[in-house]
């Protein structure tokens, strides 16, 4: 009997045993494999995942196929056949465990990256035009949305990290924190089409497009060299650290020696005592680069007086500033903050203030973009007493220009170091069937335009090599109109920088690039009319994709002739060429003295003719050639002509790396 007993007690603990592996045995899928997924249509996509079990099948209900695979080393790999788009459909994975997959469409797939201009989400701290309207009306359950999560590492990663347990259909609930951009983009393919869309939104703002790129394409320039290695070994990183430490410690002490705020070592422009009367006036909160200081970088001091009723209480003072600060308050040093999306906290001691007249002093550091003293309108000084304004006026005076200093040393850190972004948000997803890429980066470039001519074919180049889709579509958006205009024409690296977008345009197949220079905002790097540079983008993948006759780009530089004192401009896209209002404007001439003038131009059978006064022998024609140029070249599509330059002399990039 108790044999007997024994025996049976063994046959139920192997079936318990059985049974509990069996439950255990749930396949492991990637993070982009959820359901409300859209897969490519027409393709050959892959389809993996993990398993601790022998075998695994996937049957997709759209043609009721099963493929059977064997599971190695814990992972296995199918390759499903889409057909036309359609759905919704059904995966079900089976390695003993059923797993099934819901609501699956099939149609196109597109990567949408870049920096902060694709990021901005439609709410949030976007809050694109007309955004409530927008988002209520965002009732569209064929687009499908997935967010990468901001991620960066050293080596190439398998895990793409997501957001919200995955695709997500979108709906007034889901699209509030999406791209702005990628959403109009695929609003308007959709409502051409009826496709279904699904975006995979990896993005993240303020990087740079070395991090996007992988190290094995970056290793082919040797641009990134120390920086690659220091990623792989300790002890490059290390000594790159230390290197770095050496050369920012002597510039930083280079710069406080040529700043007219000090002497031997004494900020006397801090002073209360210190005469101000010369200094010109600004007022704070705002960016000096919008106060008759376009382009200026480097150091500008702030004073203001200030009277107070009881100093026995200490006092707070928030606000932003951009780059970095220091602060003092009557000449005794208050504190100092680097980075310009750091909001300052100071504390302003009792012991250090006095019944009456007070004087501050703000000086701020900008080494690129805007600089100045912004954020909340009402800064003030507060106390558990009383509150004082410091809106409005304040003294400025110029402490250094950077165009009299060295380069400031850099060194990237975390998510902007060289392949970090793409080690960790685009190569765990190149294995994902896609139908093209769309692009808006390179406002964190632009220092470095010049060098963006090489970076940008790169990386479009290595995508496709890793995407294993030697054509794959790559459309991008030209950088927006930004900062102060000029009343006379020069040099401006946002004008480089989209020259090397609109050579990676010319050079490289398969791309198109949405010009939006008439759309920007002076005040704002992040302008806020994104359903037109979404519209622009969705209108290049109708028209070169999607068998849409319609207009998608404005004119486009060809080549030049000069006969006599006339420069003649031939370009593409010049179909029904003209001012989108009244006179051209935006164009300038240079004879070989390099020195350019505002141009006169006019439309001649097609063609643009440019001559002026000042310059008797032409050499060299440029169009919106600023940051903020005023351009309207335009033609029958009503879209913008892109910036360019007849000349290839050194621009104020060429040497930046």
């Amino acid at each position: 009997m108790k044999k007997h007993l024994f025996k049976n007690g063994i046959v139920l603990l192997i079936f318990f045993i059985s049974v509990s592996n069996s439950a255990n045995a749930v396949v492991k899928l990637p993070s982009f494999f959820t359901d409300n997924m859209v897969l490519q249509q027409k393709s050959a996509v892959p389809f993996w995942g993990e398993s601790d079990q022998k075998s695994v099948s996937v049957t997709s209900s759209w043609d009721k196929k099963t493929y059977q695979t064997n599971v190695e080393n814990g992972k296995w790999k199918v390759v499903l056949k889409t057909p036309v788009y359609g759905g919704p459909y059904t995966i079900t994975i089976n390695d003993g465990t059923t797993k099934t997959l819901t609501n699956i469409l099939i149609g196109e797939v597109w990567l949408c990256s870049g920096q902060s201009n694709m990021e901005m989400p439609l709410e949030g701290w976007g809050k694109i035009n007309n955004y409530k309207e927008e988002i209520a009306n965002a009732n569209y359950p064929q687009i499908r949305l997935l967010q990468a999560e901001h991620i960066e590492n050293t080596l190439p990663q398998n895990i793409l990290k997501v957001q919200h347990d995955g695709w997500n259909v979108c709906s007034p609930k889901t699209i509030a924190d999406f791209s702005a951009t990628a959403y109009f983009f695929a609003r308007k393919i959709y409502k051409e089409k009826n496709i279904p869309i699904g975006l995979i939104h990896s993005s993240w703002g303020g990087t740079l497009i070395e991090a996007w790129t992988s190290s094995g394409a970056l290793t082919t320039i040797h641009d990134f060299d120390a920086e690659i290695e220091a990623m792989k070994s300790e002890t490059s990183r290390q000594a790159l650290q230390q290197k770095y430490n050496t050369e920012i410690a002597a510039w930083e002490k280079y710069l406080t020696s040529t700043d007219k705020g000090f002497q031997h070592e004494k900020a006397i422009w801090a002073t209360p005592n210190f005469d101000d009367s010369s200094w010109k006036t600004m007022k704070l909160p705002s960016f000096f680069d919008s106060n008759g200081m376009s382009n200026f970088d480097g150091i500008v001091w702030f004073r203001k007086k200030f009277t107070i009723s009881d100093n026995s209480k200490d006092f707070s003072l928030s606000y932003f500033a951009d780059d970095d600060d220091v602060i003092w308050v009557n000449g005794n040093y208050i504190g100092e903050t680097k980075g310009y999306n750091v909001e300052r906290h100071y504390t302003i001691p009792s012991q250090f203030l006095k019944k009456g007249e007070n004087t501050i002093a703000i000086k701020v550091y900008d080494g690129a973009g805007n600089g100045g003293v912004y954020g909340d309108e009402k800064i003030a000084l507060q106390s558990d007493k009383e509150t004082i304004s410091l809106a409005g006026d304040w003294k400025y005076n110029i402490g250094a220009d950077s165009k009299d200093l060295p380069a400031k040393p850099y060194l990237a850190q975390g998510q902007n170091r060289p392949s970090a972004i793409y080690n960790a948000m685009i190569a765990p997803s190149v294995d994902y069937k896609i139908k093209g890429v769309i692009w808006y980066q390179g406002e964190s470039n632009a220092e470095r335009a010049y060098q963006y001519q090489t970076l940008f074919p790169l990386l479009i180049n290595d995508w496709r090599n890793q995407f294993k889709d030697q054509n794959l579509p790559f459309f991008f958006v030209q950088l927006a109109n930004y900062k102060q205009q000029k009343e006379q024409p020069g040099d401006s690296d946002w004008a480089e920088l989209r020259e090397a977008q609109f050579k990676t345009l010319k050079a490289v197949p398969n791309t198109g690039m949405a010009v939006i220079t008439d759309i920007g905002n002076a005040e704002d790097i992040h302008p806020k009319n994104k359903q037109d540079v979404g519209d622009r983008l969705a209108n290049i993948a109708l028209a070169k994709l999607y068998n849409t006759k319609i207009n998608y780009s404005g004119p486009l530089y060809k080549t030049y002739t000069i006969k006599g004192n006339v420069v003649i401009i031939d370009f593409d896209f010049n179909e029904s060429i003209k001012a989108k209002d009244n006179v051209l404007k935006g164009f300038s001439v240079a004879g070989t003295d390099q020195k350019f003038y505002w141009a006169e131009a006019k439309i001649v059978n097609g063609k643009v003719e440019v001559s002026s006064k000042e310059v008797p022998n032409p050499a060299a024609v440029r169009y919106n050639w600023a940051d903020n140029p005023n351009g309207n070249l335009t033609n029958i599509s009503g879209l913008p002509a892109s910036s360019f330059r007849t000349d290839l002399w050194p621009g104020i990039t060429q040497k930046k790396k």
